[in-house]
């Protein structure tokens, strides 16, 4: 897995990190069940603080792309199953609906949550 940080972006280090292990996942270089490198290994080569690399899992971890235990590492998750086309044809027209009307993305993604 090849990790490049753009240090004047203005996207963040752990963002960027996060990305790039999304964009291995996509490219087939990292598998369902293939460990990430440790986060002290990682933030060592790229020459980061290991917070940094713990927050890009921990990205990745709220996001379902991976699994974190603690003293056995992160494991990429299987990719979820698809949902029906009518379940996302309904979320396409809720979004579509809260957008037209003013509502903002996190105000609907929590609200769902709370749902829950």
């Amino acid at each position: 897995m090849l990790i490049r940080l753009d240090y004047a972006s203005s996207i963040g280090l752990a963002e960027q990190i996060a990305g790039a292990v999304r964009q291995s996942i996509r490219d087939g270089v990292l598998s369902a069940g293939e460990g990430l490198p440790a986060a002290r290994a990682l933030a060592s080569v790229l020459g980061v603080n290991v917070h940094t690399v713990f927050r890009a899992y921990s990205l990745l971890r709220v996001a379902g792309v991976v699994e974190v235990r603690q003293g056995r590492g992160a494991r990429v998750l299987p990719p979820p199953e698809e949902l029906p086309k009518d379940v996302v044809d309904a979320i396409e027209a809720l979004v579509r609906g809260a957008a037209s009307r003013g509502v903002v993305r996190q105000q609907l993604i929590r609200y769902l949550e709370e749902m829950s």
